[in-house]
């Protein structure tokens, strides 16, 4: 542990008043919307949510792509977001002409990928649902991202996802440690993920993990790594560079937790260096400029700047200025563990083939309803 790391660890310490004052009024939040007097909404309509009981870093956007990429050539699916620091406000459906600063830099990275995917932002979950519905009327599933402290709409499927580095268990209410919710708020879930665990992962450490997170009986306990691909020039996928321990890397970040990602280049670059931002940060012409010139600072000739996906979309409104950089965006997804994929994929199909035949009769039963009044 460096100087830096010590400081903040003892500084977070320090606060920790504040983050028992801070987990007292999300206990009452919670109770509240236990007795009732906090009012939730329920669709009768498959709705599935991803999420967390930290702040940042546990994977949440690969997570909800690991999904699209099950569900969209199957089902009729859109993703609701957010849409954190976009520039505009309120229920916001993804059109041709959208960016990131219309819905965000996650929601833009789905809109890119999946063009048979609606993608909608909103602040508000229970209203953005609803015109949602109005909106498209052919949806089959709609999969809420980072929704899962919001309680105003209870999803019929609840995926929660911890870091395997930062177990929820194991950790305390902001600012003295990284949680916002309380421990308990886990069992709303019918799935829970430990994410970016060590590929090999080994039955004993599996074991371990299950005892400290001690999931529930209709609880169903999943293991996953993180398997990166092959890095693509932001404005060309064509253009790939496969990266050697040749190469040294300038790596520019703007998301919660770089460390993965840093732990892969030490193993898979000559050497990189880091130019960091923070989660979400919104580029400017003059970071731009910064980077760049680090760039130039790197002597070697094989060199590239290395970014994320959810950083990319936020960087190439920069297009004619990285033009002629090597400005590769380093691909990311979830890889399950111990063979238990398909058992995953399994219980999603079925939920929404089970919740969409009951929403549909419940559609038909409606309008039967209706023309018997008429």
């Amino acid at each position: 542990m460096n100087f830096n790391e010590f400081f903040l660890k003892s500084f977070r310490i320090l606060l920790f008043p504040i983050a028992c004052l801070y987990g007292l009024v999300v206990i009452i939040r919670n109770w509240m919307y236990r007795k009732g007097w906090l009012q939730s909404a329920k669709f009768a309509f498959p709705i599935i949510c991803v999420g967390n009981l930290s702040v940042g870093g546990t994977g949440k956007s690969p997570f909800v792509e690991y999904l699209l990429r099950l569900l969209h050539r199957e089902f009729k699916v859109a993703t609701l977001s957010r849409g954190y620091k976009r520039k505009t406000k309120g229920y916001t459906l993804a059109g041709l002409k959208t960016t990131a600063l219309d819905i965000g830099d996650e929601p833009m990275q789905f809109h890119k990928k999946f063009s048979d995917v609606a993608v909608a932002v909103g602040e508000d979950r229970y209203v953005a649902i609803t015109q949602m519905l109005q909106d498209l009327p052919r949806l089959e599933a709609i999969i809420l991202d980072d929704a899962f402290q919001h309680r105003s709409v209870v999803a019929g499927l609840n995926i929660l996802l911890t870091d395997y580095n930062d177990i929820y268990p194991a950790d305390f209410f902001l600012p003295t440690g990284n949680l916002r919710d309380e421990w308990s708020s886990a069992r709303r879930a019918q799935i829970i993920v430990v994410t970016k665990c060590p590929p090999n992962l080994d039955l004993e450490e599996k074991e371990r993990l299950r005892k400290l997170i001690n999931p529930l009986g209709y609880q169903k306990l999943y293991f996953t790594s993180i398997k990166y691909g092959t890095p693509y020039h932001i404005l060309d996928a064509g253009n790939e560079w496969n990266l050697t321990t040749q190469d040294e890397v300038l790596l520019v970040t703007g998301i919660a937790n770089p460390e993965p990602l840093k732990a892969f280049l030490h193993e898979n670059a000559q050497t990189y260096y880091q130019k960091s931002y923070r989660d979400h940060h919104i580029f400017t012409i003059d970071d731009l400029e910064e980077i760049l010139e680090q760039f130039k600072e790197i002597a070697t000739g094989r060199k590239i700047i290395l970014t994320t996906e959810k950083d990319a979309v936020r960087l190439e409104k920069f297009a004619q200025q990285l033009a002629n950089i090597p400005l590769y965006v380093i691909p990311i997804q979830h890889r399950f563990l111990f063979g238990e994929g398909y058992q995953f994929n399994e219980q999603i199909i079925r939920y929404i083939e089970e919740h969409k035949n009951t929403f549909q009769q419940h559609g038909k039963e409606e309008s039967e309803t209706k023309e018997e009044k008429a």
